[in-house]
Parts: C-alpha cells; sequence; structure tokens
C-alpha cells in the first residue's frame, strides 16, 4: 500500500494549521481512506488524566480516528506555551529529529494519508541548530502552507513560501484561514496572495472562533491533492 505524506506549515502561529489538519484528515476519512496524524513537537501543553498532552495533537487523533500511542503522536510534548526550543531546554529535553523521522516512517504503513503539522511558523526554532524547516527537510514531503487572513498576510505568506522553495522542499500548495472577522480588503488580498503563491487556494475556510473545520470544505483539497501529488510509495 503507498501513502502520501505531507507537512503542514504556517505563516505564523495561531493561524490554523491544526484546524486544517484535523480537516483533511476527516475528509479523508469521509472518503474511505486510512488516514493518520502526528505533531511531532507542541508547546503549550495541559494535565489530563495524570499526564501531559497537547490539545492540538488530541483534536488530530480525534480527527483521524487513529489509535496511535500518545508518545508517536506528539513525541515532544511541552508544557511551556513558549518557543519549542526554549521550552524544550527549560524541561532539559533535546529534540531528535532522526526520531520523529522514525515514528513518521512507522505511521505511514498501512495508511494512505498521513499529515505532520509543525508548530508555529517555518523557521520556529525547536533546538539550538533546528528549526521547523530543519525537521520538514529531514521528512521530506512536499508542504501545505496555511495562512492566516489578516493584515500583514501577504508578506508573512511571501516570506514564508520563499523560505520553503529555498528548502528544496516541494510546495503542495497554501489554505487560507479567516482568523481577523474584520480582515478590510479580504477579497483583493486574496486576490494578491493567489498571484505572489503562484497558484489559487487550496480551499478558503471561513472564520470560526472555536476553530473547527467542516471535512466537507476540505474536500475539495483532499482530491487536488492526491490528483496532483499523488501516492509516495512507503
Amino acid at each position: 500500500m503507498s501513502c502520501a505524506v505531507f507537512f503542514i506549515a504556517g505563516t505564523d502561529t495561531g493561524v490554523g494549521k491544526t484546524r486544517v489538519t484535523a480537516g483533511l484528515l476527516a475528509a479523508g476519512r469521509l472518503a474511505g481512506l486510512e488516514v493518520a496524524g502526528m505533531k511531532p513537537v507542541a508547546s503549550g501543553a495541559e494535565w489530563r488524566d495524570g499526564r501531559l498532552v497537547s490539545p492540538d495533537a488530541l483534536d488530530i487523533a480525534a480527527a483521524s480516528g487513529q489509535s496511535t500511542p500518545y508518545e508517536e503522536l506528539n513525541p515532544y510534548c511541552l508544557m511551556e506555551p513558549i518557543s519549542p526550543h526554549i521550552a524544550a531546554n527549560r524541561a532539559h529535553i533535546t529534540v531528535d529529529i532522526a526520531r520523529i523521522v522514525e515514528i513518521a516512517a512507522r505511521l505511514r504503513q498501512s495508511r494512505d494519508l498521513l499529515l505532520i503539522e509543525g508548530a508555529g511558523g517555518w523557521y520556529t526554532p525547536i533546538g539550538e541548530q533546528l528549526s521547523l524547516a530543519s525537521l520538514a527537510m529531514a521528512i521530506g514531503s512536499p508542504v501545505i502552507l496555511v495562512v492566516g487572513l489578516k493584515l500583514g498576510c501577504l508578506n508573512h505568506a511571501r516570506l514564508t513560501r520563499e523560505a520553503i522553495a529555498r528548502s528544496g522542499c516541494a510546495f503542495a500548495g497554501w489554505v487560507g484561514n479567516r482568523i481577523d472577522p474584520t480582515f478590510a480588503a479580504s477579497e483583493a488580498n486574496l486576490a494578491t496572495l493567489e498571484r505572489l503563491m503562484g497558484a489559487a487556494p487550496l480551499g478558503i475556510l471561513p472564520y470560526a472562533p472555536d476553530g473547527s473545520a467542516d471535512a466537507q470544505q476540505l474536500r475539495g483539497a483532499l482530491l487536488h491533492l492526491r490528483a496532483t501529488r499523488g501516492a509516495e510509495s512507503t
């Protein structure tokens, strides 16, 4: 069986990476696919039932229906809601990218789709010399960019798009997430984003304060991704 693998990056923190990841996974399940997700590094965790967990990772598991052990769903779960490299240093934890790549290789077995969600923006540090870009390059899968639609998103999106290209990672497309209901000239901004990104959006999600995503809204995005990128062999 073959598995399509995508890395979910964002223009910043709080732009809706988990919303898009969960929505695509739910869309995959509705299409009858075997899906799985992963949040390799997460800061701002919570204590639940006697253990530290990431709400983002739990949302991914709920959307995918996977029963992955938590240590593989979210290998590096950090308590403090700060930059991952600082949170990891304070917790005396070293993020090992090779371990994450190994886990991802196991998760993709016997599945049709695996989504790996980053943390923060493209260059968010996860160690002294490592960033989320380092992880994306090590995984080697195409990147889906989530753009938080707000003032400043044109600059953030273009810079991130160019950084992805410089890294050598394939660009699978972008999803716009309306995180600011007062965003002025939104349609004009979307037209500009389409030009800057070099492609129409895979999808535009409506404003949703609770961060929810209807799987049906991302069904077209999923079909497009699978049609244009195909599946990577395991």
